[in-house]
């Protein structure tokens, strides 16, 4: 019970909220260094993961490179990385965090991009082959809206990796929510490490919340689906139901 009052104490005392070393500054850092994960990775992740899977070539080795990487401790490369003279120079704890979250980040992404690309339905692809569209026609028009709700699941995958392990990046003196984390350990305060990592867990599953209702309303699961499900509508709606009806006529002409 004393521990519970004394995190209480915690959260309620004004200056663990006030000034460069309170929650919301702390916060903001955090999501300010996710978010920019966040962007680069869905950049590199999904555009290679979608010129692979379009391709179809290279895929299966860049999958499992970008997954291999992924064994390495996000703690060991953000060491190795803040003691790169290139880096150090330059602020070390921002950047070295940032490309030590990236290469976190890339490998559920670029996966899932390469998944859905190659999981798009060969009959609309020769549809939209018989109806003269070149192959960066299809890419565009067809088999990129058709795989975009794998690559943003991929993407809520890396987000919610990101924030709840962007917290290491307090370890290279980031300011954000894991310096309570390190202080506490530190200071032999459990207190203070109990409460900053709750703050991390609650924030990533914010992240985490505000992406599934976001990726819902792109592709809900269940039907009837929404219009703006590109499955549905626009031209890969169109050409899936053109394949349905031509499969409907072979099977009645077989009969």
């Amino acid at each position: 019970m004393h521990f519970f009052v004394a995190v209480w104490h915690w959260y309620t005392t004004a200056s663990n909220w006030e000034g460069q070393g309170g929650i919301p500054e702390r916060a903001l850092a955090q999501l300010e260094l996710s978010g920019l994960v966040v962007v680069a990775a869905s950049v590199l992740g999904i555009g290679f993961g979608y010129l692979l899977g379009h391709s179809g070539h290279g895929g299966f080795l860049a999958v499992n490179a970008a997954n291999a990487a992924r064994a390495v401790p996000s703690l060991a490369l953000l060491t190795l990385l803040v003691s790169w003279p290139l880096i150090s120079l330059k602020g070390g704890g921002f950047y070295a965090s940032f490309f030590a979250l990236l290469a976190l980040a890339i490998p559920p992404v670029l996966t899932n991009a390469y998944i859905g690309m190659r999981e798009v339905d060969v009959d609309l692809l020769e549809a939209a082959t018989s109806l003269g569209m070149s192959s960066w026609q299809r890419f565009f028009r067809v088999e990129a809206p058709l795989a975009a709700p794998l690559a943003l699941a991929g993407l809520r995958t890396a987000s919610v990796e990101v924030v709840a392990t962007s917290t290491l990046a307090a370890y290279v003196s980031y300011n954000d929510l894991g310096g309570f984390i390190f202080t506490g350990l530190n200071t032999n305060n459990p207190v203070e490490s109990f409460c900053g990592a709750l703050l991390v867990a609650l924030l990533a599953g914010l992240t985490d919340v505000v992406l599934n209702v976001t990726s819902r309303r792109l592709a809900p699961v269940g039907a009837p689906r929404p219009p703006s499900d590109p499955a549905r509508t626009g031209l890969a709606g169109a050409l899936r139901r053109e394949v349905v009806r031509a499969r409907r006529g072979q099977s009645n002409a077989l009969t």
